[in-house]
């Protein structure tokens, strides 16, 4: 299918309404979603980027239209496991709840932007040297390997150069003020930590982009499909934040699926590179007759991976332990340090009280092992001590004894 100069401008300008749309209606006055607003608009980005891969479909025939789902497939897979990194940044930084939006909203904006770009330079070197296509297969393999390895699970935002050059150039206020990139301290203008924790996200998006093109080009050498599959599987990853944030926790084999995601393209664009071979010291520079996958069995492979990748998961009582820990970590942390509004530090405390209750609940292994965690317990001793304070000073409601943990 040869994409008219028209359908680039419609589809592009579509996106852009899109995020408009998005900031304009959602995110511009700062409120934390409902599990209702964020399941009714994730199923609505969803259905649009699959109606969208419909007319692929029918209007490109059934191999773009593979290519398509297998891209969008591949990309929102690996977009979900990147929220793990945003939940760590957003933690580390102590974002207010209802402020993330704003945050998550530029991080997607600014990762369009850099695969936009990562996608027309990719396209470029394919069109001029077929040996790029080993070094993406490469790039792939290794990230793959990575991704085996254990994941950082202390709780510590990983420490990149834009976070480190953003700490040490931007010199910013140690306290937000809503969701306000400047404020005002002792009559100066500064900086607000949400510019800080913005420029963090950023370039956290930009590395993605290093690896998450290089996959999709292991799919489709299409620039239109590339570019679409990309800017829709990152469309609604803000709603997507706020449905699964409970579950992301719980996903304790997404790694492993996506390292043997990842090792498919790469092996794929191993295949296709020798296919198209013309490197003097492979093969005399002559193509390789080699067995490539089909793209129906690529998308069919990648579905079937994250499939079990995921019911693994949900059904592992490491995961379950896991997801319980890390949510009681976090609604400690933002009870203490983060949030200020009083009926909100309430709800939190009530989400805290269940997930110890949770906690409780879980295999006696599983229990001794959280008990160990000396960081863990003395944060739960001290909300459990600042909430006493604060219902004595009369800034918190009671809660009855029954419901506390021992």
């Amino acid at each position: 299918m040869q994409v008219s100069g028209v359908v680039w401008v419609l589809t592009v300008a579509f996106i852009i309404g899109l995020l408009l749309f998005d900031f304009f209606v959602h995110v511009r006055k700062a409120h934390v979603p409902t599990l209702r607003e964020a399941a009714v608009w994730t199923s609505i980005y969803v259905a649009i980027a699959v109606l969208f891969g419909v007319g692929i479909w029918i209007f490109g025939g059934s191999t773009m239209g593979a290519e398509y789902f297998a891209g969008y497939v591949t990309e929102k897979a690996l977009s979900v496991d990147n929220l793990f990194v945003f939940l760590l940044l957003m933690g580390s930084f102590k974002v207010p709840r209802a402020d993330q939006q704003k945050v998550l909203l530029f991080g997607i904006v600014v990762s369009l932007l850099a695969r936009t770009g990562f996608i027309l330079l990719g396209a470029a070197l394919i069109n001029s040297f077929a040996w790029v296509f080993y070094i993406f297969g490469l790039i792939l393999l290794v990230t793959a390997g990575n991704l085996l390895k254990e994941k950082n699970d202390d709780g510590e935002a990983p420490d990149n150069i834009a976070v480190r050059l953003a700490r040490r150039f931007l010199h910013t206020s140690d306290e937000y003020d809503g969701d306000k990139l400047f404020t005002y301290q002792n009559g100066r203008r500064v900086l607000t930590p949400m510019l800080l924790v913005m420029v963090a996200i950023g370039g956290t998006d930009i590395l993605f982009a290093l690896d998450s093109i290089p996959a999709i080009f292991g799919l489709t050498q299409n620039v239109f499909l590339v570019f679409t599959a990309t800017a829709f599987s990152l469309l609604g990853l803000r709603q997507l934040y706020f449905l699964i944030d409970g579950l992301l926790d719980r996903l304790v084999f997404l790694s492993y699926g996506l390292a043997a995601i990842l090792a498919l393209i790469g092996v794929k664009l191993v295949l296709h590179a020798l296919h198209e071979n013309n490197v003097p010291f492979i093969n005399n520079g002559e193509p390789v007759h080699v067995i490539e996958l089909p793209t129906a069995v690529s998308l069919g492979l990648i579905i079937g991976i994250l499939l079990v990748t995921v019911v693994a998961s949900l059904l592992s009582p490491r995961g379950r332990a896991r997801t319980h820990v890390a949510a009681a970590r976090r609604h400690a942390t933002e009870f203490l340090d983060i949030e200020t509004d009083p009926a909100y530090c309430d709800e939190i405390y009530h989400r805290l009280l269940k997930e110890e209750e949770s906690l409780r609940e879980l295999p006696e292994r599983h229990r001794m092992r959280i008990r160990q965690e000396e960081e863990l317990m003395a944060l739960l001793r001290r909300a459990h001590q600042v909430h006493d304070e604060r219902v004595a000073e009369g800034r918190c409601f009671t809660i009855p004894a029954a419901t506390r943990s021992s």
